[in-house]
């Protein structure tokens, strides 16, 4: 996934209303939205250097968006926006061997309890598999070996529901995925964020002896792209 512009480049002033964003553009203060409902633990320090997109959309109530942030000596994607696109791309060029191989690939398709399915991938041939995505930001550089992806960054009802549909998915005979997708380039493994939100822990312990697959992949990230580079293991033993 490229950009399709150049991003401009900042310093954070202030998060606020977990979706704004004060930024400094050299001297210009402008309000950027922030498309992450996380608590982005480590990515909002005032003086960070950011880097913006920017929308000519006159409908657009905000014009710039929060796109990336520098922590840990390296660019750490933000958007929760863009995994799912990410996502398609790859699995479309091949790239997710545990992926390959289906005819079509449908974007947010209805399914269990008034939800959508991020990614439904299809073929006569198989069964389909059903494709959640996530979008993994927070390392910890002094918990643990520092060097862990983890999530979720705050607690998810929403995504322990989304563990539960998988698992009922394996059930009614289909197949299931959580894919996580790591916006930065500085992990070697991932595991749960199990102090931050037990119960999602328990859920993916769950979910995966339901017969439930987890996958996770971090990301390659410059100014100008962002695309999947490289699967990492998952600890569930922190």
């Amino acid at each position: 996934m490229r950009f399709p512009s150049p991003l401009l480049e900042g310093r954070l002033l202030r998060r606020y209303k977990r979706f704004l964003a004060d930024i400094d553009l050299d001297g210009a203060v402008v309000t950027a939205h922030v498309p992450n409902s996380g608590a982005m633990i480590g990515l909002d320090a005032p003086g960070s250097r950011t880097f913006l997109s920017r929308s000519d959309n006159p409908r657009r109530k905000l014009a710039h968006t929060l796109e990336l942030v520098e922590a840990d000596g390296g660019l750490v994607g933000v958007n929760t926006g863009h995994p799912n696109a990410l996502a398609a791309e790859a699995i479309a060029a091949g790239v997710v061997p545990e992926l390959r191989g289906y005819a079509r690939l449908r974007r947010e398709v209805r399914y269990g309890r008034n939800s959508r399915i991020d990614l439904l991938l299809e073929d006569e041939a198989r069964p389909p598999a059903y494709v959640e995505v996530k979008n993994v930001h927070l390392r910890r550089p002094h918990r643990g070996d520092g060097l862990a992806a983890e999530f979720p960054d705050c607690v998810t009802a929403r995504g322990a529901k989304h563990l539960e549909e998988l698992a009922d998915m394996v059930r009614a005979g289909n197949r299931a995925v959580m894919l996580y997708l790591v916006q930065r380039t500085d992990c070697t493994h991932f595991r749960v964020a199990a102090d931050l939100d037990p119960a999602y822990d328990a859920g993916l312990r769950r979910a995966m002896a339901a017969g439930v697959e987890a996958l996770c992949w971090s990301c390659a990230i410059t100014r100008e792209s962002i695309e999947l580079e490289r699967p990492l293991p998952i600890r569930l033993d922190g």
